[in-house]
């Protein structure tokens, strides 16, 4: 909005009834600006002004005037609220196809740690896990003054863009059997998981059905431990430490993507140490930390499912 010139006269250069215009002429505007933003951030007419629809208003001249940066997608996929709306069909599908199956399938192993540690503390509810996630971002959403509110059409872009990021590694782990063409099979989850899948096959669309819940729940639960729990503890830890924030963030990813590409070969359905895999898997690693800190848990987890679909199906 252009402004008359403060600099080179003041309002004593103008009769008073003039300046007294003046003034009303720009606030007047300014009022009209301000009702043309919320008109266009609504895509509607004006109706009768409720009390509650005032408040909202006087929150969007507060938010405004401290800097609060309006609602896009950029930030709204951000938000723990969205992150929730958006990954919860992965639990769904995760946790309901499970009990479809029966409460003996083999489970995804970050599922059966973290149920172990609960299981340690003396709480062994079976969907305690579940609710847990729920509740923590829930809890992480309130603690970060967010809006409650989401979009569907947000819903959608951050499927779209996990499809484009899960391709993306689906290409690093292609670009890495370029330069170190020492293995055969996909580096990440391994041929073995396209091994188990074709053998799920074999024993029916009930197998295939136990291969997809597993992608569900590595997509989900890994990206909680290593992600949504230890990622900002390590960060966390570093600052307390003395480290600087882009310090701390370089050494958790660090550190956390070699515990996830560890964790792969723990227990006895874990694969057999290869150094190959293991390094795509840091590297993956690192690559869904990046993600969780930029775009948030829904797009790290969303990936994560993506890409395990990928290579497990295609």
């Amino acid at each position: 909005m252009h402004q008359l010139p403060s600099s080179s006269g003041s309002a004593g250069d103008f009769p008073d009834d003039q300046a007294d215009a003046l003034d009303d002429a720009d606030a007047g505007l300014q009022r009209t600006l301000d009702d043309l933003s919320r008109l266009r951030r609504a895509g509607s007419a004006p109706g009768p002004q409720t009390p509650e629809s005032a408040a909202d208003d006087d929150a969007t001249r507060d938010g405004q005037a401290d800097g609060t940066p309006e609602d896009t997608y950029w930030s709204l996929s951000r938000t723990p609220l969205t992150s929730l709306v958006f990954t919860l069909p992965l639990v769904l599908a995760y946790e309901g196809g499970v009990l479809l199956l029966g409460r003996g399938t083999p489970r995804n192993g970050a599922d059966v740690w973290l149920r172990q540690l609960l299981d340690a503390l003396g709480f062994g509810a079976y969907f305690l896990l579940p609710t847990l996630t729920v509740l923590g971002l829930l809890a992480w959403h309130h603690v970060e003054h967010e809006r409650w509110r989401y979009s569907t059409a947000v819903l959608a872009g951050m499927a779209g863009e996990c499809l484009l990021w899960a391709l993306a590694l689906v290409g690093l782990a292609r670009l890495q059997e370029r330069f170190w063409p020492l293995e055969i099979g996909d580096p990440f989850t391994g041929q073995i998981v396209l091994e188990s899948v074709l053998l799920q096959a074999g024993q029916g669309w009930g197998g295939v059905f136990a291969g997809l819940i597993g992608f569900c729940g590595a997509g989900l639960y890994e990206e909680v431990l290593f992600r949504l729990l230890l990622l900002p503890a390590v960060l966390w830890t570093l600052e307390r430490l003395g480290f600087s924030t882009l310090t701390a963030c370089f050494w958790s990813l660090i550190l956390t993507s070699l515990l996830f590409s560890a964790a792969h070969y723990v227990g006895p359905l874990g694969d057999t140490f290869e150094l190959y895999s293991f390094t795509f898997r840091a590297l993956a690693g690192c690559f869904f930390g990046t993600l969780f800190l930029l775009r948030g848990f829904g797009i790290a987890a969303g990936t994560h499912a993506c890409y395990d679909l990928i290579i497990g199906l295609l």
